[in-house]
């Protein structure tokens, strides 16, 4: 929706406001206006969204005052992220659900290059910016999505055991005692845990594979009473339609009772490529999820009611039943994505694939927080300013999000016509490469 008679006073006005409740949850007065200052900087034009030059931008007269306020607003000021996470929550989300419902509460995570060794949490693991193991910072989040829109709302550095276990290291990055290792799944159900204690209305919990394949990170979803829509590996093993384990043997009348269920050569279960390839021509259909830029998405999917079968045989009774949602494009050679889901028995297929695939919203939140507000720029080496300046990242995101939603979906960072003085043409951030003369 738009809104012709919008002026830029207007949206000055809703920033102003907006960025003074940030800075009420911020806590002490000395921090409002600095904190204010970063999150205008990173909404401003500019490519690098480092301390540096934002404080060229603001203030080009007096850089390193405005350096030094900056800097200790994000590195050093013990204001708390969760308070500032759930002011940004409690602006955005009415805005948001005045136009769509909450419908998912997306798990994810996200890497950032990083080059050498001291940066917070940077280890060699697997990066999806780059699609390869690289030398990295892993974060893991928590967003609220509606059909239309998506804001995280929870916010973690994934701790490699290197760091966590290392004395020394934890003291250089300043690591709170109070953060020991834990696995993204563990990080991801904690999070999860703090949204219901929070009330935030509850959605169908979506995830990758890396997530959604580990049966006990499912159980527990379960055990919370949430759906689930989640991505699967081919290799996964399940139960087909209408088969379940055997029983356990009959009692033979010495020691306990046998109660764990059993299965042999001729009665096992199937990976969830195999149950796929099985099914007959007549179980994929063609369901088109939403609109894309150029032309609708659609693709072949079938479903059919399962059970898990990871490790039941160290169970007395079955795993419930539930989907088994697969895709399988026309003209691959095999199918291509695997889902399961706790949604009820009476979800229709088109239901199904629609909250499957509505997990790719979080990818555009990604793609515009480290684009456009500088999310992997931070060039702090500690804990503090490393989770400071993302949850900065993600209130400016924030303001983005809750201005589309009230006007039009095209806004967007450094277009917002915010008034700012010009950089000095003889400014040099550090690091940079000097200008080649002519």
């Amino acid at each position: 929706m738009s809104n012709r008679s919008e002026t830029p006073e207007a949206r000055q006005q809703r920033l102003t406001t907006y960025l003074d409740g940030l800075a009420e949850a911020a806590g002490h007065a000395d921090r409002a206006v600095p904190l204010k200052l970063y999150c205008t900087g990173l909404l401003l034009p500019g490519e690098r969204k480092s301390i540096e030059p934002m404080a060229a931008r603001l203030a080009p007269d007096n850089v390193r005052r405005m350096h030094q306020s900056l800097h200790h607003v994000v590195a050093e000021a013990p204001w708390s992220d969760e308070a500032l996470l759930d002011r940004v929550r409690d602006y955005v989300l009415p805005v948001m659900e005045k136009r769509s419902p909450v419908v998912a509460w997306i798990v994810d995570d996200t890497g950032i290059p990083k080059k050498g060794t001291h940066s917070v949490g940077v280890a060699r693991q697997y990066c999806g910016q780059t699609g390869k193991q690289d030398n990295c910072q892993v974060t893991v989040s928590l967003s609220v999505a509606t059909w239309t829109s998506s804001l995280p709302v929870a916010w973690r550095l994934y701790l490699p055991e290197s760091w966590a276990n290392t004395k020394e290291r934890r003291a250089e990055a300043r690591i709170p005692e109070q953060i020991a290792f834990q696995t993204k799944l563990e990080i991801s159900l904690d999070q999860i845990r703090q949204a219901i204690a929070a009330g935030i209305p509850k959605g169908t919990v979506l995830a990758d594979p890396a997530y959604g394949n580990d049966t006990a990170f499912r159980q527990a979803l379960a055990d919370m009473g949430l759906h689930y829509v989640v991505g699967v590996q081919s290799t996964t093993t399940v139960w087909p339609p209408g088969i379940e384990p055997l029983p356990a043997p009959k009692y033979s009348g010495r020691g306990q009772p046998p109660s764990r269920l059993r299965r042999d050569a001729n009665h096992a279960p199937e990976s969830a490529k195999q149950l796929a390839l099985a099914l007959p021509a007549k179980a994929w259909k063609t369901v088109t999820w939403r609109e894309g830029t150029r032309a609708p998405l659609r693709s072949r999917f079938a479903a059919v009611r399962v059970r898990a079968a990871h490790r039941d045989y160290n169970r007395s009774v079955p795993h419930p039943e539930q989907w088994l949602l697969m895709e399988w494009p026309r003209g691959e050679d095999a199918p291509s994505k695997y889902w399961m889901s706790n949604l009820a028995d009476t979800t229709r297929l088109r239901d199904l694939v629609a909250m499957g695939k509505q997990r790719w919203i979080i990818e555009r939140d990604y793609q515009e927080l480290k684009q456009e507000l500088g999310l992997g720029h931070f060039e702090g080496r500690g804990w503090r300013g490393f989770h400071h300046h993302a949850i900065l990242c993600i209130a400016a995101y924030g303001f983005l999000v809750a201005e589309r939603g009230l006007f039009s979906p095209s806004v967007r960072a450094g277009h917002l016509g915010l008034s700012a003085p010009q950089i000095p043409p003889d400014f040099q951030p550090r690091g940079s490469h000097p200008p080649t003369a002519a």
